[in-house]
This record gives structure tokens, sequence and C-alpha cells, in this order.
């Protein structure tokens, strides 16, 4: 079972997931994917274009934003057009879901969301936004 992890009732942020876990993402009502991982992070991985393709064939929108490192405004500006973008729940996903979350709650906090709140959130779901949101 793949470890989806609910942020808020928008977003969902998982470890990389696999071709067929998007067929579990469509089911629980996913519409769009963004994933964050860069190709080619390690041999086990599956390319971003076969979880495309699967995203693609479920009738789902995929958006491939590969992040190394801390984002950069450019791609918490196109995470954020994509969530914005998007005509139901997201699901975006790296190696660890960590990426995910710091460029959502980069985006979220330069939009004005309170930063106790984004890191309440971020806890929530497993993740220590602490360090990554300004003060």
């Amino acid at each position: 079972m793949a470890d989806f992890r609910r942020v808020t009732d928008r977003l969902s942020v998982s470890p990389q997931i696999t071709p067929a876990e998007v067929a579990e993402a469509k089911a629980r009502g996913f519409t769009t994917i963004i994933n964050n991982r860069p190709d080619g992070e390690a041999a086990d991985q599956p390319a971003g274009a076969e979880v495309e393709a699967a995203a693609r064939a479920a009738g789902m929108t995929y958006v491939h934003i590969p992040v190394r490192g801390m984002p950069t405004p450019e791609q918490v500006d196109e995470t954020r057009r994509a969530l914005l973008e998007s005509d139901g729940p997201v699901l975006a996903f790296c190696r660890t879901g960590t990426r995910c979350i710091n460029t959502w709650s980069l985006g979220e906090r330069a939009a004005g969301r309170d930063r106790a709140e984004l890191i309440e959130l971020g806890a929530a779901a497993g993740y220590d936004l602490s360090q990554v949101l300004p003060g």
C-alpha cells in the first residue's frame, strides 16, 4: 500500500510511487500527480515517463517539476500554479516526500499563510518544516 500523507484536503505528499500505485492514487480521488523527483537519482527509481504514462492512461494530469535540494522560486511558483489549476486533490511525490512539502510550504508562506499553521500541517504529515520556512 502506498504511503500517501495527507497535508490538506487539496494536497498529499508521498515517497516515490510506482506506475502501479498511480491506480491507487486515482482510486483515492487524486486528479493530478506532481513529480518533484529528477530522473536518475537512484537505480531502482522508475522513470518519470513511466509514471506519467500511467497517470495519463488513468485520465490524470501529470506535472514534472524536478527539485534538487531546496526548490527555486520558479519551482515554488510552478508547484503553486499546478495546485491552483488542478480540478481536484493533488498527490506530489519525490524520494521521501520532503522536497514536495518543502516546495508547497514555501509557496503557501509566500502567499501569506501562517508559518505556525504550515509547521503544524507538516508535522501532522510527518515532516519538520521549522527550518524551511522563514520566520
